[in-house]
């Protein structure tokens, strides 16, 4: 394979029409909680879509940060890494022994593998994707098609990163790069050496680490949510075509790629924030990933009953506080459950605390304001509906209710041609909130990718 390195600057303009704002309570305030951490992580393996994971550890080895504790059973080489020095006190497993989590105990005085330093400018892409393979950072580098932990035998068209971050209450990334602007120019360079590499920024994003990054192609995006999601800005700049694969990076896994050849060291430390209209005092938060969500939120929760998510608000997973923060996690959202709800007259009410697309609730008369949604579905499945209301919210260039149409029949020609290789589920959370069949739009997208996964393999 050749690896070219690639110098060139650009700056483009986007600007998209589609797209929905929802504006909640509960953003984030631009401070750090003081937390005490449990003395303990646990890392899931569910948090690496496509991953079948084999435990290489035993319960009471001992490990140092950078050790593998499980790798990906298909290609052995692809190893993930311990966020800290300890002891494997756990392998949690659930039915038919699948790994759910792997738990250390922290070392007070954490010890480190050294990889070594490295001199970006100096290696070429393959050095680059060996260091990253023996450091276990290559499972966290995600791939179009499939929307999938990608594996070594991929060889990317290009590579995205995207640094902005517009669903409800996410976490403004311009905060998490303070300070980490020096190792997330090195992970971009260090990327760059395997194929060309654009960086996707928000109009309001000013840090100059993002609008003048070097070796790479910045694109600025205008319009509401999902601008920010990477799919749509494949979709703007190199569309995927059946047979191409491009690598998708977390510019968070940037400034973890970047520390590792800065210093030779695993450090899979970062900002996260700690959101919604349930948390008492929202801020930010540097964590490890693996860190007891409790950690995170006990004492910062107002009392209710609550859902707390493991994400994005449109795209997180549920959990307790029992759970651990996944390795893409960059939010832990709380909002009202609302199964005790009780209200009068229920839909006949004027609902001016409710939020409504299409203004079937007055609402929209007080402008803009903050909403306190829950996470109630507000109605049962209905047959689907072929209204347009989809692509009103997806900025892509497809027809997205023929393709969940297709997906539902296993029509596989059929998603070929209507543009799955280009999706992940992320791209239907806002058509699911609008929809008014109130369809799992984002788990029957997944159905479709693996399915279309298993068919090609």
């Amino acid at each position: 394979m050749n690896y070219i390195h690639y110098s060139i600057i650009m700056t483009n303009v986007i600007k998209l029409r589609k797209g929905l704002d929802i504006n909640l309570k509960g953003k984030a305030k631009e401070e750090k909680l003081t937390l005490k951490p449990k003395g303990e992580i646990g890392l899931t393996p569910d948090a690496f879509t496509g991953v079948t994971p084999k435990v290489v550890v035993k319960e009471g080895d001992i490990v140092k940060a950078g050790d593998a504790l499980f790798v990906n059973k298909q290609y052995p080489e692809v190893r993930f890494a311990s966020p800290v020095s300890g002891q494997v006190t756990a392998i949690v497993r659930g039915e038919r022994r699948k790994v759910l989590c792997v738990k250390v105990k922290c070392d007070a005085e954490q010890r480190y593998v050294d990889f070594g330093k490295k001199d970006v400018q100096k290696m070429d892409g393959a050095a680059v994707k060996q260091a990253l393979l023996e450091a276990g950072l290559f499972g966290y580098i995600n791939q179009l098609p499939y929307a999938i932990s990608t594996t070594p035998e991929t060889e990317p068209k290009a590579i995205f990163v995207s640094a902005l971050r517009d669903m409800p209450l996410a976490a403004d990334f311009e905060f998490e790069l303070k300070g980490n602007e020096e190792e997330f120019q090195i992970g971009l360079s260090a990327l760059s050496k395997i194929a060309k590499t654009y960086l996707g920024i928000g109009a309001a994003q000013k840090a100059d680490a993002l609008t003048g990054a070097k070796d790479v192609e910045v694109n600025i995006f205008e319009g509401r949510c999902p601008a920010g999601n990477v799919s749509v800005q494949v979709n703007h700049i190199d569309p995927v075509n059946k047979g191409e694969v491009v690598w998708i990076v977390d510019p968070s896994v940037v400034i973890f790629i970047g520390r590792l050849f800065n210093t030779g060291k695993i450090n899979l430390r970062r900002t996260i924030a700690v959101v919604g209209s349930e948390v008492e005092s929202p801020a930010y938060a540097d964590v490890l990933i693996g860190e007891p969500i409790s950690t995170l939120i006990n004492g910062n929760v107002k009392n209710g009953n609550v859902r707390i998510i493991n994400g994005n608000v449109l795209t997180g997973k549920p959990c307790s506080t029992e759970d651990y923060v996944g390795a893409h996690t960059s939010e832990i959202t709380v909002i009202p459950e609302g199964n005790n709800a009780d209200e009068m007259l229920g839909w006949i009410l004027p609902r001016f605390k409710q939020f409504s697309v299409n203004r079937s609730y007055f609402s929209w008369l007080l402008g803009k304001k903050e909403y306190a949604l829950d996470a109630r579905v507000k109605g049962g499945e209905r047959h689907m509906i072929m209204s347009g209301e989809y692509d009103r919210v997806i900025p892509m260039d497809i027809y997205a209710e023929y393709l969940i149409k297709a997906i539902i029949a296993g029509d596989i020609d059929k998603m070929e041609q209507l543009g799955i290789y280009e999706v992940a589920p992320e791209d239907f959370a806002l058509a699911e909130f609008v929809d008014s069949s109130k369809l799992e739009l984002q788990k029957i997208v997944r159905d479709g990718l693996n399915m279309l996964r298993k068919e090609n393999a």
